[in-house]
């Protein structure tokens, strides 16, 4: 890794870990952002990502992304951004690659059955549910339980979309173990994080949106910001046929918006004067940013997004079954907690709102498909729609 830059987050000044680990040194020579993005990638709730939702629920094809494939793309935007600006690309890394782990079965859809589930327990958060499920439900441990990251990398999550000043509950407790500043603005890995995040999805959601066939070349071009980066590789590429230039169109994108974040983000640091990691929580605002007419561009690119493929009618009928999946496992548990398995009707409490957030934990951590088969011993049988 290179030098790191004087606003960059340095491992050798991390504010530390919730638990002090004696003898980490025998483990090998790694810092402190080290251990926390391989302690993700151990972990069993990052390989249980490989079969939950990004876009598709349980596709039928292989070629389609996932949550594990879609945070390993993050991760390697944010890796060269993090590069590019000085910052510490081991931090990066770990924010990028966990930074969906919170996420339920069938994605959204699963979030808002398992929200209006808990709606008199204090509701569900993916984001809140990803600092409880890495700081008490994945333990590897002996003598604690988490997989105990440090301040950095928890602060990183925690604040995913920028300053929280009303956190749920799951995050409030989160806090309460090991306060995160969360009023402050994250590091400038987080933000970049961030952003990797959208970069990510708005243009890797269009291959696989074409890919489904749920949209078209024709209806994708109607965006000014991807007409121009069509215009501009068949200029590039006149002698090829339009159907191996999608894969170039993908990549010229993400490039122009990594390129216009880097630009941009150093003249944000410029302008404030950033001499330090603590001069960028104490900026007041975000400094790794896209440009305004990127940042236009970009939200013209995800409105489309939202009406031609996330509400798509076949996307609509999909996520209402995947409620319903979700809606009558918590339902199950609920009236019969010995339908749960040995280790979790154990460990149920006894009381409200312990009980049901215990039966969230859960099902939040089940993939599309343990969901699936789940509810048809537990339910019933249930008719999914194609693409399942």
């Amino acid at each position: 890794m290179s030098a790191l830059a004087r606003w960059a987050s340095d491992p050798a000044h991390s504010r530390g870990r919730l638990h002090v680990e004696p003898g980490a040194a025998e483990r090998g020579p790694r810092d402190a952002f080290q251990r926390d993005r391989d302690r993700v990638i151990h972990s069993i709730s990052f390989r249980r990502l490989r079969h939950k939702t990004q876009v598709f629920m349980a596709p039928d094809g292989d070629h389609f992304r996932v949550r594990l494939t879609h945070s390993i793309e993050v991760a390697q935007i944010g890796r060269v951004i993090a590069r590019s600006l000085g910052l510490n690309e081991d931090l990066t890394e770990a924010l990028c690659l966990a930074h969906d782990i919170g996420h339920p079965p069938f994605g959204h859809a699963g979030e808002a059955a398992l929200k209006a589930a808990l709606m008199g327990q204090g509701g569900f958060d993916h984001n809140g549910h990803t600092l409880r499920a890495l700081m008490w439900l994945e333990s590897p441990y002996p003598r604690w339980r988490g997989l105990n990251l440090s301040w950095e990398t928890l602060e990183g999550l925690a604040k995913h979309n920028g300053p929280v000043r009303h956190p749920g509950w799951a995050l409030a407790e989160a806090d309460a173990a090991l306060p995160l500043d969360l009023t402050a603005h994250s590091s400038l890995e987080a933000q970049v994080a961030a952003i990797a995040d959208d970069i990510a999805y708005d243009n890797h959601d269009i291959d696989d949106g074409l890919r489904a066939g749920l949209l078209s070349l024709d209806a994708i071009l109607a965006v000014p910001m991807i007409a121009a980066g069509w215009d501009a590789v068949r200029a590039r590429f006149a002698d090829c046929p339009p159907d191996r230039l999608v894969g170039e169109l993908v990549r010229s994108q993400i490039g122009a918006m990594v390129n216009d974040l880097i630009a941009s983000t150093r003249a944000n640091l410029a302008e404030a004067g950033v001499e330090t990691a603590e001069d960028v929580r104490i900026a007041g605002r975000c400094l790794a940013a896209f440009s305004p007419p990127m940042r236009e561009a970009e939200r013209v690119l995800k409105r489309f997004m939202y009406a031609e493929l996330y509400h798509h009618p076949r996307q609509l009928a999909a996520a209402d079954v995947a409620s319903r999946v979700v809606a009558g496992l918590f339902a199950a548990y609920a009236d019969d907690p010995r339908r749960l398995p040995d280790g979790w009707r154990e460990a149920l409490p006894g009381d409200e709102p312990g009980r049901s957030r215990h039966i969230a934990d859960f099902i939040a951590g089940m993939t599309d498909r343990y969901a699936i088969t789940r509810y048809r011993e537990q339910v019933g049988e249930i008719d999914l729609p194609e693409g399942f």
